[in-house]
Protein backbone atom coordinates (compact mmCIF):
# COMPACT_ATOMS: atom_id res chain seq x y z
CA UNK A 1 0.00 0.00 0.00
CA UNK A 2 1.09 3.69 -0.43
CA UNK A 3 0.58 5.51 2.24
CA UNK A 4 1.00 8.70 0.86
CA UNK A 5 -1.52 8.33 -1.77
CA UNK A 6 -3.92 7.27 0.45
CA UNK A 7 -3.62 10.20 2.80
CA UNK A 8 -3.76 12.14 0.22
CA UNK A 9 -7.00 10.27 -1.11
CA UNK A 10 -8.08 11.09 2.50
CA UNK A 11 -7.63 14.81 2.11
CA UNK A 12 -9.63 14.80 -1.42
CA UNK A 13 -12.47 13.15 -0.05
CA UNK A 14 -12.30 15.85 3.25
CA UNK A 15 -12.87 18.45 0.85
CA UNK A 16 -15.33 17.06 -1.78
CA UNK A 17 -16.99 16.50 2.13
CA UNK A 18 -17.18 20.03 2.44
CA UNK A 19 -17.99 21.10 -1.09
CA UNK A 20 -21.09 18.30 -1.13
CA UNK A 21 -22.95 19.33 2.49
CA UNK A 22 -22.01 23.34 2.45
CA UNK A 23 -23.44 23.29 -1.62
CA UNK A 24 -26.32 21.10 -0.36
CA UNK A 25 -26.84 23.68 2.76
CA UNK A 26 -27.52 20.66 4.62
CA UNK A 27 -25.80 17.25 5.60
CA UNK A 28 -23.60 16.13 8.76
CA UNK A 29 -19.83 17.16 8.09
CA UNK A 30 -18.21 16.14 11.55
CA UNK A 31 -18.84 11.84 11.37
CA UNK A 32 -17.71 12.42 7.85
CA UNK A 33 -14.74 13.86 8.17
CA UNK A 34 -13.90 12.08 11.14
CA UNK A 35 -14.23 8.79 8.87
CA UNK A 36 -12.47 9.97 5.83
CA UNK A 37 -9.20 7.51 6.84
CA UNK A 38 -11.03 4.55 7.54
CA UNK A 39 -13.10 4.77 4.44
CA UNK A 40 -9.82 5.44 2.19
CA UNK A 41 -7.99 2.72 3.77
CA UNK A 42 -10.24 0.22 3.03
CA UNK A 43 -11.30 1.41 -0.34
CA UNK A 44 -7.81 2.72 -1.32
CA UNK A 45 -5.31 0.45 0.40
CA UNK A 46 -6.25 -2.62 -0.86
CA UNK A 47 -8.34 -3.77 1.76
CA UNK A 48 -11.68 -3.67 0.60
CA UNK A 49 -11.68 -6.21 -2.37
CA UNK A 50 -14.40 -4.51 -5.17
CA UNK A 51 -14.42 -4.07 -8.88
CA UNK A 52 -15.62 -0.93 -9.68
CA UNK A 53 -16.49 -1.76 -13.20
CA UNK A 54 -18.52 -5.06 -11.41
CA UNK A 55 -19.87 -3.80 -8.27
CA UNK A 56 -22.04 -6.51 -7.74
CA UNK A 57 -19.75 -9.47 -8.38
CA UNK A 58 -19.91 -12.81 -6.70
CA UNK A 59 -16.51 -12.42 -5.09
CA UNK A 60 -17.09 -9.35 -4.04
CA UNK A 61 -16.36 -8.29 -0.25
CA UNK A 62 -19.55 -6.41 1.31
CA UNK A 63 -19.34 -2.78 3.54
CA UNK A 64 -22.16 -1.75 5.22
CA UNK A 65 -22.30 1.61 5.95
CA UNK A 66 -24.06 1.67 9.51
CA UNK A 67 -23.70 5.07 10.19
CA UNK A 68 -25.49 6.07 7.00
CA UNK A 69 -25.59 9.71 7.82
CA UNK A 70 -22.06 9.78 6.68
CA UNK A 71 -23.03 9.41 3.13
CA UNK A 72 -21.29 12.37 2.30
CA UNK A 73 -17.82 11.03 3.20
CA UNK A 74 -18.56 7.32 1.46
CA UNK A 75 -20.17 8.93 -1.67
CA UNK A 76 -16.72 10.72 -1.73
CA UNK A 77 -14.47 7.37 -2.19
CA UNK A 78 -16.87 5.72 -4.42
CA UNK A 79 -16.03 8.48 -6.79
CA UNK A 80 -12.73 8.65 -6.34
CA UNK A 81 -12.90 4.89 -6.62
CA UNK A 82 -14.75 5.02 -10.18
CA UNK A 83 -18.25 3.67 -8.80
CA UNK A 84 -19.91 7.00 -10.93
CA UNK A 85 -18.27 9.98 -11.94
CA UNK A 86 -17.10 12.54 -9.46
CA UNK A 87 -19.25 15.53 -11.15
CA UNK A 88 -22.56 13.97 -9.63
CA UNK A 89 -20.71 14.80 -6.14
CA UNK A 90 -22.44 17.90 -6.26
CA UNK A 91 -25.82 16.78 -6.31
CA UNK A 92 -25.90 15.25 -2.55
CA UNK A 93 -29.24 15.63 -1.36
CA UNK A 94 -30.70 17.45 -4.37
CA UNK A 95 -34.12 16.21 -5.63
CA UNK A 96 -33.58 13.77 -8.00
CA UNK A 97 -30.20 12.61 -7.19
CA UNK A 98 -28.83 9.48 -6.42
CA UNK A 99 -26.80 10.76 -3.61
CA UNK A 100 -29.69 10.95 -1.19
CA UNK A 101 -29.13 12.52 2.32
CA UNK A 102 -28.25 8.45 3.23
CA UNK A 103 -26.86 6.16 0.90
CA UNK A 104 -30.00 4.41 -1.00
CA UNK A 105 -29.22 1.05 -2.62
CA UNK A 106 -32.01 0.95 -4.94
CA UNK A 107 -30.54 4.15 -6.72
CA UNK A 108 -26.81 3.02 -6.65
CA UNK A 109 -25.74 -0.03 -7.08
CA UNK A 110 -22.30 0.60 -5.21
CA UNK A 111 -23.99 0.93 -2.12
CA UNK A 112 -24.97 -3.09 -0.63
CA UNK A 113 -27.91 -1.88 1.70
CA UNK A 114 -30.13 2.25 2.57
CA UNK A 115 -28.97 3.01 5.99
CA UNK A 116 -29.74 5.38 7.76
CA UNK A 117 -31.95 4.36 10.92
CA UNK A 118 -29.35 3.70 13.45
CA UNK A 119 -28.46 0.68 14.93
CA UNK A 120 -29.73 -1.84 12.11
CA UNK A 121 -26.26 -1.79 10.01
CA UNK A 122 -24.55 -4.59 12.67
CA UNK A 123 -27.72 -6.75 12.30
CA UNK A 124 -27.98 -6.69 8.13
CA UNK A 125 -24.17 -7.65 8.19
CA UNK A 126 -24.72 -10.58 10.23
CA UNK A 127 -27.07 -11.61 7.79
CA UNK A 128 -25.00 -11.38 4.80
CA UNK A 129 -22.07 -13.22 6.96
CA UNK A 130 -24.73 -16.02 7.98
CA UNK A 131 -25.88 -15.83 4.27
CA UNK A 132 -22.53 -16.19 2.51
CA UNK A 133 -21.35 -18.93 4.84
CA UNK A 134 -24.46 -21.36 4.12
CA UNK A 135 -23.42 -20.26 0.13
CA UNK A 136 -19.54 -21.82 1.17
CA UNK A 137 -18.34 -18.19 0.03
CA UNK A 138 -15.07 -16.44 1.29
CA UNK A 139 -16.21 -13.13 0.89
CA UNK A 140 -15.71 -10.56 3.87
CA UNK A 141 -18.47 -8.72 5.34
CA UNK A 142 -16.89 -4.97 6.57
CA UNK A 143 -19.56 -2.34 8.65
CA UNK A 144 -18.41 1.12 10.40
CA UNK A 145 -20.53 1.88 12.81
CA UNK A 146 -20.84 5.61 15.34
CA UNK A 147 -20.00 5.09 18.90
CA UNK A 148 -23.00 6.96 19.37
CA UNK A 149 -24.95 4.61 17.23
CA UNK A 150 -24.39 1.72 19.65
CA UNK A 151 -26.18 2.79 22.49
CA UNK A 152 -29.42 1.46 20.44
CA UNK A 153 -30.19 -2.13 21.79
CA UNK A 154 -30.40 -3.45 18.38
CA UNK A 155 -26.46 -3.39 18.19
CA UNK A 156 -25.92 -5.77 21.31
CA UNK A 157 -28.21 -8.38 19.68
CA UNK A 158 -26.24 -8.45 16.60
CA UNK A 159 -23.09 -8.36 18.83
CA UNK A 160 -24.64 -11.71 20.85
CA UNK A 161 -25.76 -13.24 17.63
CA UNK A 162 -22.74 -12.90 15.24
CA UNK A 163 -20.52 -14.45 18.37
CA UNK A 164 -23.43 -17.18 19.34
CA UNK A 165 -22.96 -17.98 15.00
CA UNK A 166 -19.07 -17.81 15.32
CA UNK A 167 -19.48 -15.04 12.04
CA UNK A 168 -15.32 -14.85 11.53
CA UNK A 169 -15.72 -13.10 8.06
CA UNK A 170 -17.48 -10.27 10.18
CA UNK A 171 -15.56 -7.45 10.41
CA UNK A 172 -17.05 -4.37 12.36
CA UNK A 173 -15.28 -1.06 12.63
CA UNK A 174 -16.43 1.82 15.13
CA UNK A 175 -15.88 5.02 14.37
CA UNK A 176 -14.79 6.27 18.07
CA UNK A 177 -14.78 9.98 17.95
CA UNK A 178 -16.63 10.42 20.96
CA UNK A 179 -19.19 13.13 20.14
CA UNK A 180 -22.95 12.59 18.97
CA UNK A 181 -25.79 14.85 17.94
CA UNK A 182 -26.56 15.84 21.92
CA UNK A 183 -22.91 16.11 23.24
CA UNK A 184 -20.21 13.41 24.26
CA UNK A 185 -21.38 9.80 24.27
CA UNK A 186 -20.22 8.89 27.80
CA UNK A 187 -22.22 11.84 29.05
CA UNK A 188 -25.42 10.66 26.92
CA UNK A 189 -25.52 6.95 27.43
CA UNK A 190 -22.21 5.57 27.21
CA UNK A 191 -21.99 3.29 30.01
CA UNK A 192 -18.31 1.75 29.61
CA UNK A 193 -15.63 0.93 26.85
CA UNK A 194 -17.36 -0.04 23.74
CA UNK A 195 -13.81 -2.49 23.21
CA UNK A 196 -14.15 -4.19 26.36
CA UNK A 197 -17.99 -4.58 25.87
CA UNK A 198 -17.77 -6.25 22.24
CA UNK A 199 -14.69 -8.71 24.18
CA UNK A 200 -17.15 -9.49 26.62
CA UNK A 201 -19.59 -10.29 24.06
CA UNK A 202 -17.15 -12.99 22.39
CA UNK A 203 -15.78 -10.77 19.84
CA UNK A 204 -11.83 -10.75 18.97
CA UNK A 205 -10.76 -6.84 19.44
CA UNK A 206 -8.88 -4.68 18.50
CA UNK A 207 -8.04 -0.83 18.80
CA UNK A 208 -6.03 1.35 16.30
CA UNK A 209 -5.68 5.35 15.63
CA UNK A 210 -8.66 6.06 13.57
CA UNK A 211 -6.55 8.11 11.67
CA UNK A 212 -3.07 6.53 11.08
CA UNK A 213 -3.75 5.31 7.60
CA UNK A 214 -0.39 2.58 8.19
CA UNK A 215 -1.90 0.94 11.61
CA UNK A 216 -5.32 1.00 10.00
CA UNK A 217 -3.93 -0.80 7.18
CA UNK A 218 -1.69 -2.85 9.05
CA UNK A 219 -5.15 -3.49 11.34
CA UNK A 220 -8.03 -4.05 8.94
CA UNK A 221 -5.62 -6.39 6.39
CA UNK A 222 -4.88 -8.51 9.29
CA UNK A 223 -8.48 -8.74 10.58
CA UNK A 224 -9.76 -9.70 7.02
CA UNK A 225 -7.14 -12.43 6.70
CA UNK A 226 -7.80 -13.91 10.14
CA UNK A 227 -11.17 -15.71 9.44
CA UNK A 228 -11.67 -17.77 12.58
CA UNK A 229 -15.13 -18.52 14.30
CA UNK A 230 -14.76 -14.71 16.52
CA UNK A 231 -16.32 -11.76 14.41
CA UNK A 232 -13.72 -9.32 14.40
CA UNK A 233 -14.21 -5.54 15.79
CA UNK A 234 -11.74 -2.70 14.97
CA UNK A 235 -12.50 0.28 17.61
CA UNK A 236 -10.94 3.04 15.88
CA UNK A 237 -10.25 6.22 17.66
CA UNK A 238 -10.65 9.11 15.69
CA UNK A 239 -11.52 13.09 16.09
CA UNK A 240 -14.89 14.47 14.74
CA UNK A 241 -14.43 16.98 11.89
CA UNK A 242 -11.02 15.66 11.47
CA UNK A 243 -8.72 18.09 9.30
CA UNK A 244 -10.88 21.21 9.68
CA UNK A 245 -10.15 23.12 13.41
CA UNK A 246 -13.19 25.14 13.93
CA UNK A 247 -14.94 21.85 14.07
CA UNK A 248 -12.18 19.34 15.31
CA UNK A 249 -14.25 17.82 18.84
CA UNK A 250 -17.34 19.79 18.10
CA UNK A 251 -20.61 17.93 18.78
CA UNK A 252 -22.66 21.25 16.69
CA UNK A 253 -21.22 20.02 13.93
CA UNK A 254 -22.74 16.74 13.82
CA UNK A 255 -25.51 17.84 11.40
CA UNK A 256 -24.45 21.86 10.03
CA UNK A 257 -23.10 23.00 6.81
CA UNK A 258 -20.64 25.32 6.94
CA UNK A 259 -21.10 28.61 4.86
CA UNK A 260 -19.13 29.97 1.91
CA UNK A 261 -16.58 31.75 4.36
CA UNK A 262 -16.36 28.94 6.48
CA UNK A 263 -15.75 26.49 3.66
CA UNK A 264 -13.11 28.35 2.09
CA UNK A 265 -11.54 28.60 5.41
CA UNK A 266 -11.59 25.14 6.05
CA UNK A 267 -10.35 24.26 1.97
CA UNK A 268 -7.69 26.69 3.15
CA UNK A 269 -6.63 24.48 5.62
CA UNK A 270 -6.76 21.12 3.87
CA UNK A 271 -4.50 22.82 1.55
CA UNK A 272 -2.13 23.78 4.29
CA UNK A 273 -1.65 20.48 4.91
CA UNK A 274 -1.05 19.10 1.85
CA UNK A 275 1.61 21.26 1.65
CA UNK A 276 2.85 20.91 4.93
CA UNK A 277 3.43 17.24 3.85
CA UNK A 278 4.84 17.71 0.61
Amino acid sequence: MDVACVREKAREVRKDILRMIAQAGSGHPGGSLSAADILATLYFGGVLRVDPLAPKAKDRDYFILAKGHAAPALYAVLAHAGFFPPEELGTLRQMGSRLQGHPDSKLLDCVEVSTGSLGQGLSIACGLACGLRLDGLPNRVFTLLGDGECQEGQVWEAAGFAAQQRLGSLIAIIDLNGLQIDGPCPEICEASSLAERFGAFGWDVHTVDGHDVAALHACLSTVREAGGEKPHLVAATTVKGKGVSFMEGQASWHGKAPDAQQLAKALEELDEKEAHHA
